[in-house]
């Protein structure tokens, strides 16, 4: 438990250095909403620890939210826009993000408070911030929410197919150091796995970016069709 904590506060921090490469491209302040909804941040605060406190996932599952709504086109509450054929959230890289269902929370309890004034994308990088018990940051606000919301434009989220060279690249573009990829992600999944590992050449082979020398470890904790939710390192 204590490592997971520990794991979820790097990765909060982490997020924040995104959120920064975006404040620095927009009138953003710590405080945005103190005159206009003075009480916006305690309302979302509070949602937020129910949440975690009534499921313990939540905490990592509203970091991820906030991850990838950060790394396709800033923080902008796109990955929320829903409903159309082809939106953010349908990417390959999008599987399995959730917790729509406290953001939506948060903002009907604001909406019943302050109508119209705090945005999606601030509930989202707040939410973040709150899950976890950890060392506080101030978080600037003021965003507007995006309205833009497309799959293509999420094309360059890390994907459970990418190699690790690839996955540097991705988040060495974002101003994210190797560093930060393990930190994040830290480790993996059998289950993301089995395509690089068995599937990726045609014939069946392996993904050539793997070390030869860790190759045979990793297929010893992913045996074909084995356990899927057995977690191994990253080949790095």
């Amino acid at each position: 438990k204590g490592n997971t904590q520990i794991a979820l506060i790097l990765a909060s921090l982490i997020i924040s250095n995104i959120v920064v490469l975006v404040v620095s491209q927009g009138q953003l302040r710590v405080g945005f909403y103190s005159k206009t909804c003075p009480n916006a941040e305690s309302i979302i605060r509070k949602v937020v620890q129910k949440a975690v406190a009534d499921n313990p996932r939540n905490a990592a599952i509203l970091l991820r939210l906030h991850f990838h709504d950060c790394f396709v086109q800033g923080r902008d509450g796109s990955i929320l826009i829903r409903n159309y054929e082809d939106d953010e959230l349908k990417a390959q890289g999008n599987l399995g993000v959730v917790s729509f269902d406290i953001i939506d929370s948060a903002k009907a309890r604001l909406e019943n408070l302050c109508p119209g004034i705090v945005s999606c994308a601030d509930i989202v990088s707040l939410a973040a911030r709150d899950a976890v018990n950890g060392p506080f940051y101030d978080v600037p606000t003021g965003r507007r929410d995006g309205r833009v919301s497309k799959m293509s434009l999420a094309a360059n989220l890390p994907d459970v197919d990418d190699s690790i060279n690839v996955l540097k690249s991705k988040f060495n573009e974002k101003g994210l150091s190797d560093k930060d990829l393990v930190t994040y992600i830290g480790a993996t999944a059998c289950f993301f796995m089995q395509k690089r590992l068995y599937n990726l050449t045609p014939g069946g082979g392996s993904d050539p970016a793997i070390i030869p020398g860790f190759l045979p470890q990793l297929k010893d904790k992913c045996p074909f069709n084995g356990d899927v939710n057995v977690r191994i390192p990253l080949d790095s």
